[in-house]
Parts: C-alpha cells; sequence; structure tokens
C-alpha cells in the first residue's frame, strides 16, 4: 500500500538493551507479541476466539511464555479476556481473548472532491466514531482544506480521548500520488494540487501536535478495506484475495490485490487505471494529455455526457441510466471503456476478478455487464479461466476506514510500541 509515515511526532520508544545479548532478547520478545496479537486478532475476526493454551499450541511457544506475553498484551489495553468457557472436562475452563475495544484506536481521514472526513476504528473492528462534512473542493486552495481536516481531526481525537481511548496515529486518504518515502501529494489532477507536505499541513494544530500522520492513496486504502470486509463478511483468507480494485470517483484510482496485499510499485504509485489511454486522439484529461481513461468513464464525465445537470448525484446517475436514453449510453460507454482499460491490466498481473468500488458500486448493476464483455473480449485469461465482475462491499466510507486499518496494521505489527502508552 502507498502510506508514507511522517517522522513527526512519534509512539512511545522501543526498549533497548545494553548489549548484544539483550538486543536479541528483546527482539524476539517484541516479535512474539506481535506474533501473539496477530492471531488473537485474527481469530476474533474469524469468529473464533482463542485461548492462551490454544495460541501456544497454535504458534509452538511454550503457556507459560504466551500468558506472560498476553499478560503484557492486556496490560496494553490491546488485548482483554471474555468470560471462561465451560469446562468439558477436569481443569482450568479456557479464557477466550479478543482485541481490546474501544481502547487503542487508529484515526482514518479522508479527502475527496466533495467531502472532507474523519473516522475513528478500534482493533474489534468497529467504528467508534465518523464525521463527514460535505463540501465541493473543486478549485479549492490547499491550506484552508488542511487547516479544515485538521480542526475535523483535532475535533475528533478530542472526542474519543475523553472517551478513554488512545489515538495510536492517523493516515490521509488522498485523491492523487502519494510518495512512499514521505506524507507528500506529489500530484491531485482534479484538484489541481502539487507537492504538499501532508503532515506540516496538519502539524500546526495544537491538538494534533504529538500525533504520528501517514498519507496514502484513496483507491490502495479502498482496497485495503474490500479485503478486511470480503474476510470479516465472508470468511475469505486474506492471503486468498487476488484482484484488480478499481475505484470511480471524478477521478478514477485503481490498486492490484496480490493475496490480500495491495502491490505498491516502485515509487507506491501503481493503480493509475485513470490514465490508461483508450483512445490517442481522444478527450483531454486534467493529467494534460489525451484519450485517457478518466473523461470517458469518470464520474463527472458520465454525467455530462448524460446532458444531465452537474449537481447529479451517482445514484441519480444511475436512476437516469436504467431506462433508455443518452445516460444509459453514456454509462454505456464509460463500461466499455472501463473493460477496455481493466482488461490491459487484467493480462499483465493476471487476476481473474474486477472489484467495482466508490461511484463504480452504485452504478454496478449498469457498468458490469459492459465491463464483463470487454473483459471476455481482450483479457487472455478468459479463454481458460471465469472472469468476475464484483461490487465492492466497503461502502461510501471505505477510504477512511482503510487508512484507521493502516494505522492499526502498525499497532499489530508492532505492539510493543504501545505497551505502556494505553493508559
Amino acid at each position: 500500500m502507498s502510506t508514507s509515515t511522517s517522522r513527526r511526532g512519534s509512539g512511545p520508544a522501543l526498549p533497548r538493551g545494553d548489549g548484544r545479548a539483550a538486543a536479541r532478547q528483546s527482539t524476539l520478545r517484541e516479535h512474539n507479541l506481535a506474533v501473539v496479537l496477530q492471531r488473537i486478532v485474527a481469530a476474533h475476526a474469524a469468529g473464533s476466539p482463542l485461548s492462551r493454551a490454544a495460541i501456544a499450541g497454535e504458534v509452538g511457544l511454550a503457556r507459560a511464555t504466551v500468558s506472560d506475553l498476553v499478560d503484557r498484551l492486556i496490560q496494553a489495553r490491546l488485548v482483554t479476556e471474555l468470560e471462561p468457557l465451560t469446562a468439558s472436562r477436569a481443569g482450568r475452563p479456557a479464557v477466550p481473548l479478543v482485541p481490546a475495544a474501544r481502547s487503542v484506536v487508529g484515526l482514518g481521514l479522508s479527502v475527496g472532491i466533495d467531502h472532507l472526513s474523519a473516522l475513528v476504528l478500534d482493533l474489534t473492528g468497529l467504528t467508534v466514531s465518523e464525521r463527514v462534512v460535505e463540501v465541493d473542493l473543486r478549485g479549492c486552495d490547499p491550506e484552508r482544506t488542511f487547516a479544515r481536516l485538521a480542526d475535523l481531526a483535532a475535533e475528533t481525537v478530542r472526542a474519543v480521548t475523553l472517551e478513554g481511548m488512545h489515538v495510536a496515529g492517523a493516515c490521509v486518504a488522498l485523491p492523487g500520488l502519494v510518495s512512499r518515502e514521505s506524507a507528500m501529494l506529489r500530484y491531485a489532477p482534479n484538484l489541481d494540487w502539487r507537492d504538499i507536505a501532508v503532515d506540516e499541513a496538519l502539524a500546526g494544530h495544537p491538538g494534533l501536535a504529538t500525533l504520528r500522520v501517514a498519507a496514502a492513496n484513496d483507491a490502495d486504502l479502498s482496497a485495503r478495506t474490500e479485503v478486511e470486509e470480503r474476510r470479516r463478511r465472508d470468511g475469505r483468507p486474506a492471503e486468498s484475495q487476488n484482484f484488480l480494485f478499481a475505484y470511480g470517483a471524478v477521478g478514477i484510482g485503481s490498486a492490484v490485490v496480490l493475496g490480500g496485499r495491495v502491490f505498491e510499485g516502485m515509487h507506491g504509485w501503481s493503480g493509475e487505471i485513470g490514465h490508461v489511454v483508450v483512445d490517442p486522439e481522444g478527450r483531454p484529461c486534467h493529467c494534460g494529455a489525451r484519450g485517457c481513461l478518466e473523461p470517458y468513464a469518470g464520474r463527472d464525465a458520465m454525467v455530462a455526457a448524460a446532458g444531465l445537470p452537474p449537481t447529479t448525484t451517482t445514484t441519480g446517475l444511475a436512476d437516469a441510466a436504467a431506462v433508455p436514453g443518452p445516460a444509459a449510453d453514456a454509462v454505456a460507454e464509460a463500461a466499455r471503456a472501463l473493460g477496455q482499460a481493466a482488461a490491459t491490466v487484467v493480462n499483465v498481473v493476471d487476476v481473474d476478478e474486477v472489484v467495482l468500488g466508490g461511484a463504480y458500486a452504485t452504478l454496478h448493476d449498469r457498468l458490469a455487464p459492459g465491463v464483463l464483455a470487454e473483459l471476455e473480449r481482450r483479457a487472455v485469461i478468459a479463454r481458460w479461466a471465469e472472469v468476475r465482475v464484483s461490487r465492492a462491499l466497503g461502502g461510501p466510507s471505505s477510504p477512511a476506514r482503510g487508512a484507521a486499518l493502516t494505522v492499526l496494521d502498525d499497532v499489530i505489527a508492532d505492539p510493543s510500541a504501545w505497551l505502556g502508552a494505553a493508559t
């Protein structure tokens, strides 16, 4: 995932040993803490919480070691115990372990053409707070926009902190190229923003002074949400998930998911399907080129081609396209172009499913037949395997939710960094 973590602010310092042997012991303990927490979170997501003894059996550690690690995670408010199960034989009853609710949380922020949002997610996967501000950001000054986002983020942090939660960090979902080396938005063509240090843009707010901030592309983060939703709702293991995620909005983004992970590319900028060429001499694009997918299959492009008012919502477009006429023709043209671009990606990365997210999820019933027809016509894999087009499960908050998930991913991968912090 093209997520970039800032150096400003920090979580609690990692423990340091006095010598090489101590450092190795500390590193092993940190690794084992992460392994145990990962198993507890995964088992909870699967609906089958594990006991200390069950975890010890799964990960190959001594029960006493696992018990000590679990006690540390409970003390850090990362894990909690459920009521003991009724014993089926002699001995102590098993005590199921689950991620702690409303304790350590991640803050996901989202900047879209038509909204600012803040979403807080806890380790159980529960959304504990969500705030959305509808606003038209076309032509808006980025400094003012990020000042408003900082106010929204600070209000959210203050509210959940007063309820006893510890915000582990924030991640901002952005509609453009985000540098992997720093929290830098390099280019957002539909906002006409360039080279914005996202961390610095939020740093001036006193309510965010110590918050660790990251930034990532909104389509990548929506794909991260999709992986989690498929695992949570349908029981599909992350490692078995492989698909192209097409995220429709005013612009068009995408992400390639392989084995449940978003493929980043060299600079973290992969997935710019909106600028795949579908007609070399075609319509002009905001990026400066001609014939990109976006002027044919972006939401505003479809609305304009349909002859509808610019303020028409995606739902309004879908309703209009349900009957023969200009709207139906515009969406059909978009489906053909999207299918052509998707087939190009499918031929390169070898996946057999295209997931329609964002505005495309709302338009799924109108778009899917045309996209599938192009895939079956152009994707080489279709000669030997079934290709599929499906609707995303994540919903409109998927960029912010994916952003919050990435914050919690870091906590789960390194829980030792938060021992003693969530008090």
